[in-house]
């Protein structure tokens, strides 16, 4: 796996050795060559489920421009969440009236504002992420602003009245080989990408995420906000196994020049 060149970069060469960027992942199979073997089974716990641990990229679907890319490698669904999906989002009338307004200019985006994206952009987002699961909890730590969130596999159910967070709250279970998630509880003004898809604080999002083998992820995310669609709608995502490496700091704030210049598209 590679790391791409815009952390490189921030990153002294002191700090990078530090942080273990190229240190053998532990538990990972091996070819003859000594590479990991990303297509070995998937890996599980002490009580027989999958083990989604590990660092994980997303699926680099979207080819860079002649002259490269501008910033960080970015998927499809970075962009546009639906763009997978015929005739795309089936967005109410304001919400239709936003992305329009969006894709003509970007420059309100919350992830370029460095403000947290929620849970749908973080899968999209080309920084790293961490998930560490154990018995009753899976953590993921995101890269991106050192964030984690939490899923609750305890059985306890979702709360109720809960104050709006903007990751939201995340309880799952263990359906076969797929944990189903269950998240409510976010705040309003989420987007989804950036293209300014909304999430609402009706909106509730079901993941249903599966290992397919050692080294993929495969995600389907279902989100229900009938504020902000007319029907629910499933999108498809593929993380991918990020062995012999580890996260970075990377705080969008730090020295942060961007924002006074982004005007237009």
């Amino acid at each position: 796996m590679h790391r791409f060149l815009t952390l490189g970069v921030l990153m002294a060469a002191g700090a990078a050795s530090a942080q273990w960027l190229n240190y053998p992942t532990a538990g990972v199979p091996r070819t003859k060559d000594g590479k990991p073997n990303l297509s070995a089974p998937t890996p599980r716990t002490q009580d027989g489920k999958p083990d989604l641990s590990g660092v994980w990229e997303v699926l680099h679907n979207r080819p860079c421009p002649a002259d490269g890319c501008d910033d960080m490698w970015i998927p499809q669904e970075f962009l546009d969440i639906g763009w997978s999906l015929k005739g795309g989002l089936p967005y109410q009338p304001w919400a239709a009236e936003i992305v329009k307004r969006t894709r003509a200019d970007r420059s309100h985006d919350p992830n370029s504002r460095c403000l947290p994206t929620g849970i749908v952009r973080m899968y999209t987002h080309p920084l790293f992420r961490k998930i560490i699961q154990t018995p009753g909890l899976l953590v993921i730590l995101n890269e991106r602003e050192a964030m984690y969130r939490q899923i609750f596999t305890d059985g306890r159910p979702l709360p109720v009245d809960p104050q709006p967070s903007w990751a939201g709250y995340s309880t799952g279970k263990w359906v076969g080989d797929t944990l189903v998630v269950q998240s409510s509880g976010f705040r309003d003004g989420l987007w989804l990408d950036a293209s300014g898809s909304p999430l609402t604080e009706s909106g509730q999002i079901t993941e249903r995420i599966r290992r397919v083998n050692f080294g993929k992820l495969e995600i389907e995310i279902t989100v229900d906000d009938p504020r902000a669609y007319t029907s629910p709608w499933t999108v498809k995502l593929t993380q991918l196994l990020a062995p012999d490496t580890d996260l970075l700091d990377y705080y969008c704030v730090e020295n942060e020049k961007d924002r006074p210049h982004l005007v237009g598209k």
